[in-house]
């Protein structure tokens, strides 16, 4: 049986875009094909992205920052997401109409200015409201989220 593929995008590809890659794999990656891509990827997956995932037992390894060029043609995606509005208003038009799209705009923990505990706090805030949206959004589709913390 063939997965849905579902794409999470934004603009560089280091820290929305991927912890919602992860979660979602970990909440239901039975279900889907989970990927993520960026509009102008970084390169990079920030640090403070991979210890907030590492906290709740999410490993990053195997993923990494990659460009939304790299699925046009490729790929055939039933669910887009973008998650900040740069992707929304620059993502190629043949990703937003494709599938279904929904557009959660969380703040960018890449954008965001304090020391490393600041960086921390809010980069856990933005894990968790993707986290909030994502059970939401399985419970749509009749998909119970698994509870991953418990394992």
């Amino acid at each position: 049986m063939n997965k849905p593929k579902v794409i999470f995008l934004c603009t560089g590809n280091s820290a929305r875009s991927q912890m919602a890659e992860g979660l979602l794999r970990a909440l239901a990656g039975e279900h889907f094909e989970v990927f993520s891509a960026g509009t102008e990827p970084k390169g990079r997956i920030l640090p403070e992205v991979q210890e907030v995932m590492r906290e709740v037992g999410i490993s990053m390894a195997g993923q990494f920052s990659k460009s939304v060029m790299e699925y046009l043609g490729r790929a055939v995606f039933a669910h887009v997401f973008t998650v900040c509005a740069d992707a929304e208003e620059n993502c190629p038009a043949v990703f937003l109409n494709m599938g279904t799209h929904d557009h959660w705009p969380f703040d960018d923990p890449a954008k965001f200015v304090g020391d490393d505990e600041q960086r921390l706090v809010h980069t856990r805030r933005v894990r968790d409201q993707i986290e909030e949206h994502l059970r939401l959004w399985l419970t749509e589709q009749g998909i119970a989220p698994k509870d991953y913390r418990q394992m």
